[in-house]
């Protein structure tokens, strides 16, 4: 028999828990050194969770073939962009 997708869990809807279960508390502070076999659950530190955030890269457009790769340059426009306007206000003007 097969799940519903309703109930089907993916890692993009897993959210960021601050909180840990026991045992995730107790290996994490085992890992970092923290609390050793012998010792008591009582009075354990606190272990602070980081979020991280991967930003994914951008990746560069590559020129077609036969194209050559221009560095981005402003494109001439404002001048023109100014000189329009003006024609325009002097027209409602008269």
């Amino acid at each position: 028999m097969s799940l519903h997708p309703s109930l089907k869990t993916s890692k993009a809807g897993k959210k960021h828990r601050t909180v840990l279960k026991r045992y995730e508390r107790l290996t994490t502070l085992k890992e970092k050194g923290l609390l050793k076999d012998g010792d008591s659950v009582f009075g354990m530190p606190k272990l602070k969770i980081i979020k991280i955030k991967v930003k994914k890269e951008k990746a560069e457009e590559k020129p077609k073939d036969g194209e050559v790769a221009v560095a981005a340059a402003p494109i001439p426009t404002a001048p023109a962009a100014k000189a329009a306007p003006k024609a325009g206000k002097e027209a409602k003007k008269k």
